[in-house]
């Protein structure tokens, strides 16, 4: 540790001693004496072509290897510009750090360049807490905070800002030395009694498995077979439980007649999921039987779902604990009921967005099982989501409650970078794919082999097809798009537009080993 430097530099070493490794962000005037010690702290730094881009690169970064993300912004708009994916990263859990700087003093002056009334209390509205630090060792100590949290606590965004003039400050480094971090939130065996109980006396318990869940794939699984359990999967949690499991009804929460199999469980326990709306499109679950919830947020124990039991654990502490107690039951489950209720949902989903499962099942035969995917708001990716069968969890990334545009390249961006020579590629659609495309540089910058399957339809087809759900004649719903190939090319990215379902697979095969980002540009022709 350095004994005398700029705050700027110090908060690099602090960050490199909390295992940081990547920053990514754009340097400005006002933030500029936080680069000063990127390099001699020996911490990569990504440039991204947008604020937003630098956020969500971060976000994609820490899904991929569980690091917390990091970026750095310049006060005022370049934080206003990365409140977007600090939103996501909320509302997803993901542990994302957003440093900024900030003006001196903004009570008694107006005109500053970058100035804002509230740049503090802006932030605080889209992530898990926003603070000033203004000295030194407020900074060490918020860093430290926030990294403690990032491991005890359900992980959300952060935010730290620095006063220029303390930036550049000369100081002394923190005082005392990183502590080891605790990984277990929890005090002691959650009482897993009850759960035992009801588990071991249902004849058809039912599990709801979200994200959450994934450190517990192992005794989770255990819990499912011993019990003979059905279990839906979240999108966040799907490829916990094998896709080929019996009684797994796979990701179709959403499917309205999943209501219908909530109603025939004798007992449910949802584990490490919000039960939020972007899960289940409705208010309620469809249960009459005793809910069971599991989970660290004693927020989700007491939402509108009103569990019977509620059991504030990690996943796997609790699992562990029910694996210890429980006995074996008999299931009165069906499994030919679940694969034929399995065919029935494949069917709507093809009878609501028309073709979109055979490009899908095209893409699934030729992209390795531990390719790690992120896709976009568009019709692909919401197909894709429900038919497609994950092999192992944590591989496939949406931006699902906050629901922003513009996610998929910049986070596979943050994701490759987590995952040097491991597959990685980006599903995004015409539209929300043109709020970020500058990132493209940043791509052919690192030479990453990144497919980007672009999937163009020619408009906001999803928000065409609800107005007309709800008798409103479409209106702005069609803009003029770029030639994404030629976009792509003067980029330096490869680009192909395959005509054919046979050349998309040998496109994308092919974008795996390449030297940098390849642009696969698909339209509903393809299918022709």
């Amino acid at each position: 540790m350095p004994e005398k430097k700029s705050l700027g530099a110090q908060i690099s070493y602090n960050l490199k001693e909390w295992d940081v490794d990547v920053i990514f962000g754009i340097p400005g005037v006002h933030n500029q004496e936080m680069y000063r010690g990127i390099e001699e702290a020996g911490i990569r730094h990504i440039l991204a072509r947008h604020e937003q881009g630098a956020g969500f690169m971060a976000d994609g970064y820490a899904r991929a290897c569980g690091k917390p993300g990091v970026a750095y912004v310049i006060t005022g708009p370049g934080l206003c510009n990365i409140m977007t994916p600090m939103g996501q990263a909320y509302s997803d859990s993901i542990p994302v750090l957003v440093l900024s700087s900030c003006l001196d003093e903004t009570a008694m002056r107006r005109g500053q360049l970058h100035q804002m009334l509230d740049q503090e209390t802006a932030a605080g509205c889209v992530c898990d807490w926003s603070y000033q630090a203004n000295n030194a060792q407020a900074a060490y100590g918020l860093l430290k905070r926030a990294f403690i949290e990032f491991k005890t606590q359900r992980p959300r965004s952060k935010h730290i800002q620095i006063p220029i003039s303390i930036l550049e400050k000369i100081t002394d480094g923190p005082t005392k030395q990183i502590c080891a971090l605790v990984k277990d939130s929890n005090v002691g065996q959650p009482d897993i009694e009850p759960l035992t109980k009801a588990l071991t006396e249902a004849k058809k318990p039912l599990f709801v498995i979200g994200g959450g869940a994934v450190e517990a794939q192992t005794e989770l699984i255990q819990v499912l077979f011993a019990c003979g359990a059905a279990c839906f999967e979240t999108y966040a949690g799907r490829g916990i439980v094998p896709w080929d499991y019996p009684l797994n009804y796979g990701a179709a929460l959403a499917r309205p007649s999943s209501r219908k199999i909530m109603s025939e469980a004798d007992c449910i326990v949802a584990i490490g999921t919000e039960l939020a709306e972007v899960d289940l499109w409705r208010n309620k679950l469809g249960h009459s039987c005793p809910l069971y919830r599991v989970d660290i947020d004693p927020e989700c124990l007491s939402d509108e779902h009103c569990a019977e039991v509620a059991i504030k654990s990690r996943a796997d502490i609790a699992m562990a604990s029910l694996l210890e107690t429980m006995l074996p039951s008999v299931s009165e489950w069906d499994v030919s009921c679940v694969v034929s209720q399995k065919r029935v949902w494949r069917s709507e989903t093809e009878a609501e967005r028309p073709g979109i499962i055979e490009i899908a099942d095209a893409l699934r035969e030729v992209v390795p099982d531990d390719t790690m995917i992120y896709s976009d708001m568009t019709q692909l990716a919401y197909v894709a989501k429900e038919v497609w069968p994950m092999t192992r969890p944590g591989h496939w990334h949406h931006p699902s409650s906050f629901g922003t545009l513009g996610y998929a390249l910049p986070a596979a961006i943050g994701g490759a970078t987590a995952r040097p020579n491991q597959p990685t590629m980006a599903i995004a659609g015409d539209y929300g794919f043109q709020y970020t495309v500058q990132e493209l540089g940043t791509a052919v910058e690192l030479r990453q082999p990144l497919p980007i399957i672009l999937w163009d339809n020619g408009k906001l087809k999803e928000i065409e097809d609800s107005m007309r759900r709800a008798q409103i004649a479409p209106n702005a719903v069609i803009a003029k798009n770029p030639d994404f190939v030629k976009l792509a090319l003067a980029y330096g990215a490869y680009a192909n537009a395959p005509e054919t379902l046979e050349e998309m697979q040998r496109v994308v095969i092919d974008a795996f080993v390449a030297d940098g980002p390849t642009l696969i540009y698909i339209t509903p022709d393809i299918l022709s």
